[in-house]
């Protein structure tokens, strides 16, 4: 049953939805990785990697928001459950325990990469049936391209 009527063909529907959804796994599971990180990161570089951190949840939450209504918007359900961000995330596990914080940074590098990388198939996908979910990729991927843009300097 579809409450919300699609402006969408079902064709582009089910490919601007898959895209939204797949967006929604990764950002969630990003704001949850940068979180269990920032609750054990250890070293001399930890204040700052902690703030960093910080800034990286905020990010995902904001756009996970903004993607998971987009996604209402439009027709499709919106599904941020555990077991779908667990089962749908392309995002390595974090180590359990302390994280050193050059470990941190490293995690954080391979998680950004993995994130941008699926959001970048995204907005190619995106751009024909949809531009306004398009825009909204875009925006998204520019705030991530900066957050691993400021941990690949960091880890130089």
């Amino acid at each position: 049953m579809s409450v919300v009527k699609s402006p969408l063909s079902e064709t582009a529907l089910k490919t601007v939805g898959g895209a939204l959804q797949g967006a929604l796994v990764d950002l969630v599971d990003l704001s949850l990785v940068a979180k269990q990180i920032h609750w054990n990161v250890v070293g001399p570089r930890f204040s700052s990697v902690h703030l960093q951190l910080d800034e990286v949840v905020a990010t995902a939450r904001t756009h996970s928001d903004i993607v998971a209504e987009r996604a209402t918007a439009i027709g499709s359900n919106p599904d941020g459950r555990a077991a779908t961000v667990a089962s749908g995330s392309a995002i390595p596990t974090v180590a359990e325990g302390w994280i050193k914080d050059g470990d941190a940074v490293r995690t954080m590098v391979e998680a950004l990469g993995v994130v941008v990388a699926r959001m970048r198939e995204r907005i190619d996908a995106t751009g024909d049936p949809d531009p306004v979910s398009q825009d909204i990729l875009i925006a998204l991927t520019a705030d991530l391209e900066k957050h691993s843009w400021m941990y690949q300097a960091e880890s130089a």
